[in-house]
């Protein structure tokens, strides 16, 4: 099981005050977290970073086509 008493959560610089955000730590050792911005001790997903970046590079490519 990944550690993440030291993940470095972050929100997307244009996430509304809202709070229906995700948070995402990429400061991991192979795996990049993502986390309910509403529930910060609650559970968080983990990705290994290649499917992160995949997951990133699909959404980029579908805002710009």
């Amino acid at each position: 099981m990944t550690d993440l008493t030291c993940a470095n959560w972050r929100k997307a610089s244009r996430s509304s005050d809202q709070g229906n955000c995700v948070e995402v730590a990429g400061n991991l050792v192979g795996v990049v977290g993502v986390r309910d911005s509403k529930d910060v001790t609650g559970p968080a997903l983990l990705f290994d970073a290649l499917q992160w970046r995949a997951f990133v590079e699909t959404l980029k490519a579908s805002r710009l086509g």
